[in-house]
């Protein structure tokens, strides 16, 4: 299958028939503004001739009619040979070559090219001409058609370069250019200069010296060229001045508004690579930019989800490279777990086993989440929660608690086939970094830790199902405090002295 050029909705074909009318109009319009500036520099430089007004004007005219469109059928083909890799690229729909992409690239350097060459011909071909007639009338036809011709080439690279735009878009779609391709903003502006300004102030330059040279001239035939070659000036520069402008200021623009969106959070933008110079390298720097971001946020995402997203973002805020080890953290613990899990993992076939657990944990997550706490491992078939680190939180022990109460529910209702107890801690624990500096993971050890275990294996063996420590109550506030009572006093595996053990006032009321 043949990988398409363009994106959908683009007619290559047509794209580049369109780009060949502009691009003849733009020849048409460039050359007759350089063909005005000659005949303005002609018309008013011939009469301070010290022999008189050119005697070679007939000869000059005839040569010309032929010269003209003698050049302009030539000058067609030419571009047009040199265009039809690329008219073969777009027709094909394929993705261009490096010597298509250069091509592209190079098409208002070609217009220069093609145009540099017939321009100076005619320099050279009308300076000989003029030459046995008068060595005035020679330099200034030579000298007028030569700024004629810059101000005609520097206005054609200008507007091809706009017409070739969205074709340089689909050459540069499959990456940037690899190295800076044509005349950058410095040489589009001076081209403006030139062709506006330059031209016109070296005419202008030209009869002011004739003028001295013959001071018994008409000064009103002096003044009457000065003020028409201001006026070709103003009005030329104000083409050139805006084409380069637009140029710059166009793609300038739209990664100014990918920028906002960015700063906004929407990461999903790039702007279009339409620029063979340093301008399309900064569309395409930018496109990088905001990939790095998308891979980072990816990153930061994946990291977020395998860790916990408090941990990343601690992570994230942390200056320098992390260190191991802990510090000392008062945290609340909720560890649940599903009660029967063997049982299930038997009389189950595996994809149930593990759909029903990812819904268990799904459950868990959400409600963990909810109240301000993250999950800190997976464990089998329970998960361990908590409370307070690595972010402070001003009531830990009673968001642990209203996160028990609330799980339970959801486990109740929303967990079909199966069941799970739970337990809720709190105390000082050492919160940190542990395991090896090429991989460790942030977690929280402690009694807490082992009490909330040690209560939710007896919560899996009494109807209560959720079960709080005495000293978790303690470090709650007074209204989520109300929502329970101490139930019994029990021995925990592994201890000597009993615990206070409370249950919700709702499930107690369940249970009885």
């Amino acid at each position: 299958m043949v990988e398409r050029a363009e994106p959908d909705g683009v007619d290559g074909p047509e794209l580049w028939r369109a780009a060949v009318r502009r691009l003849t109009l733009a020849a048409v319009v460039a050359h007759s503004l350089g063909g005005l500036v000659l005949f303005l520099l002609l018309g008013f430089l011939t009469p301070f001739a010290p022999d008189g007004p050119d005697k070679q004007l007939l000869l000059n005219a005839i040569v010309g009619a032929v010269y003209l469109p003698l050049s302009l059928t030539l000058g067609s083909v030419w571009s047009i040979r040199q265009g039809a890799p690329v008219e073969r690229w777009l027709r094909e729909r394929r993705p261009p070559t490096e010597e298509e992409r250069r091509i592209v690239l190079g098409q208002p350097s070609d217009f220069v090219v093609v145009s540099g060459v017939f321009w100076v011909i005619a320099a050279v071909l009308f300076t000989l001409l003029n030459l046995p007639g008068s060595g005035w009338g020679a330099l200034v036809v030579g000298g007028g058609l030569l700024m004629a011709g810059e101000t005609s080439i520097a206005l054609g690279y200008l507007m091809s370069e706009r017409i070739m735009r969205p074709i340089t878009k689909l050459a540069l779609a499959g990456g940037p250019p690899p190295v800076r391709f044509g005349p950058g903003m410095a040489g589009r502006l001076t081209m403006a200069w030139s062709a506006g300004t330059g031209v016109p102030l070296l005419g202008i330059l030209l009869i002011a010296g004739a003028g001295i040279a013959q001071p018994d001239e008409d000064p009103v035939l002096v003044a009457s060229a000065i003020a028409f070659l201001a006026v070709v000036g103003v009005a030329v520069g104000l083409v050139a001045i805006t084409i380069a402008a637009r140029s710059v200021a166009e793609p300038i623009g739209a990664v100014r508004k990918a920028i906002a969106r960015i700063e906004s959070g929407d990461l999903d933008v790039s702007v279009p690579v339409d620029d063979g110079s340093e301008v399309g390298l900064l569309e395409a720097g930018f496109n990088s930019m905001a990939a790095g971001l998308r891979e980072r946020e990816r990153l930061h995402d994946l990291f977020g989800r395998h860790v916990g997203r408090e941990v990343a973002e601690a992570a994230l805020r942390t200056d320098g490279e992390v260190k191991l080890g802990g510090e000392l953290r008062e945290v609340a613990v909720v560890f649940v777990d599903v009660i029967g899990s063997t049982r299930l993992a038997v009389r189950r076939p595996p994809d149930e086993v593990v759909a029903l657990l990812n819904s268990f944990f799904a459950i868990v997550v959400e409600v963990i989440e909810e109240h301000c706490g993250w999950v800190n491992k997976f464990e089998g078939d329970g998960a361990l929660c908590v409370f307070g680190a690595p972010t402070v939180r001003p009531d830990a022990a009673g968001d642990a608690l209203r996160a028990a109460r609330r799980l339970d529910e959801r486990l109740l209702t929303g967990l079909v086939g199966a069941t799970a107890g739970i337990g809720v801690s709190a105390g000082p624990t050492v919160a940190g970094n542990v395991g090896a500096q090429e991989r460790f993971e942030y977690t929280v050890i402690g009694d807490p830790v082992n009490e909330a275990a040690r209560l939710c294996e007896l919560a899996k063996q009494r109807p209560e199902r959720l079960l709080a420590s005495q000293a978790v109550l303690w470090r709650a506030e007074a209204e989520e405090v109300a929502r329970w009572v101490v139930r019994d006093s029990i021995v925990l595996r592994g201890r000597d002295e009993p615990t206070q053990v409370a249950v919700p006032v709702r499930r107690l009321t369940a249970v009885s």
